[in-house]
Formats: C-alpha cells, structure tokens, sequence
C-alpha cells in the first residue's frame, strides 16, 4: 500500500478513520488540524439551527446569509484542518534535521507557516461567532442546547487556533530570533494572539448569556428546589 493510500483527511475519512490517526503518537493531524474539525462542527451545528429556524421580514433575509455563511464555514474549516495537518508534519521534520544554518531556515520557514495556518483557522473561527450569537437570539429555541454545543465547538477552535499560533511564534527563538524580533517580524501575527484572547472572552460572555436565557424558572436563586 503506496503513503498516498494511507494518507487519512479530514475530506476522505471515516470519523473512526480520523480520530484513531488523531490518536496516534505522531502529531499529524494534532491539535490544529482537531482545531479545524471542532470549527466544522460548530458551523454544521449553526446549520442545523438556521436550517429549523423560521423568520420573515428582515430577518429571512438574515438568516440566509446566515445559512449560507455556517454551510461554506463547514467546508472550509475541514480544509483547513488538512491543511493544519500538512503544516505540521513540516514543523516536525524541521526540528529533527540536525543542528545547523539549515535546521534554523526549516524550523523559521515551517514555525511561521504552521502560525498562518492557525492564524487563518482563528479568524474564521471568530467571524462565526457573531453568526452564532444571531441564531442564539433569534434560532428555533428548541435547539438551544444545539446552540450552546456548537458555542463550545467554536471555543475549542478559537482556545487551539490561539494556543497554536502563540506556541508556532515562540518557536521562532529555535531558529535565533528573540521574543522582541518575532513580535518585529511578525506583527499580525502576535496581533490575532490577542484577537482571540478577545474572542474567547465574548464566547464565554454569550454562552453565559444563553445558558442563563434557557434556565428554568428560579434556576440559581437562593432557596430554589431541584
């Protein structure tokens, strides 16, 4: 059987396939690329929301977009989890060539463009969130704990995107550069870190909110009874 043959994708895998490649000590796919499979299940759960959800006026208008946006998300986000997967099998061959000028170009080259790919997977992740916040205002409220799952989905996805591209840009001081360099060379990329440290803050902030919304009456007061 040719590597080819082997290879396991996110676009041509069983769910088994997928997560038993996951779970295997070789970090490709790893915690990026499950990144990019959590952001596909908040988008597919979102387009389960909008696809049960009613509206008319203004709002059917909104929830189009809103359908239309999650269902591209779906498909991209599992693209880039493939993607994520690649990058990181050349961050992991860079850090075992051995020591020298050239091991420092490889561990630059694949630290920077593993960071991009995270990058990319973060600020699709964020632009989800204010589509979630719409269906969880204005969604079919039966599927509010679908809406809470997805708002979960979509925070790992913003936690491991974040974490990634923080640890892929201190790599860097593998390849020589120092943490004032990296932030030098690299501003957009030190600046999504704090997108999605922002980002998280308004899941938590929103998830808070539904849960709240959806609790039964006298949930959480003091003297409340099961």
């Amino acid at each position: 059987m040719s590597d080819d043959s082997k290879a396991v994708t996110t676009q041509r895998s069983t769910v088994e396939d997928w997560t038993e490649a996951l779970a295997q000590s070789v970090g490709s796919p790893g915690g990026g690329a499950g990144a990019g499979v959590m952001l596909a299940i908040a988008a597919s759960l979102a387009s389960m929301v909008a696809g049960y959800t009613e509206a008319d006026g203004h709002q059917l208008t909104e929830l189009a977009d809103v359908h239309a946006r999650v269902r591209s998300l779906r498909e991209a986000a599992l693209r880039l989890a493939d993607k994520d997967a690649s990058a990181s099998q050349a961050f992991g061959a860079a850090f075992r060539l051995d020591p020298g000028p050239e091991r420092e170009d490889a561990i630059h080259r694949a630290s920077v463009d593993a960071a991009k790919a995270s990058a990319v997977l973060g600020e699709r992740a964020i632009d989800a969130i204010g589509d979630l916040e719409w269906l969880a205002s204005n969604g079919n409220p039966a599927l509010v704990a679908d809406v809470v799952v997805a708002f979960g989905a979509l925070r790992a996805a913003v936690t491991g995107a974040r974490t990634n591209v923080s640890f892929d840009l201190a790599a860097l001081t593998s390849a020589g550069r120092t943490l004032e360099q990296i932030r030098d060379e690299q501003p957009a990329l030190w600046a999504t870190v704090e997108n999605l440290d922002a980002a998280v803050d308004r899941i938590d902030r929103l998830t808070a909110e539904v849960n709240h919304r959806s609790a039964p009456a006298g949930s959480g007061s003091q003297g409340a009874t099961p």
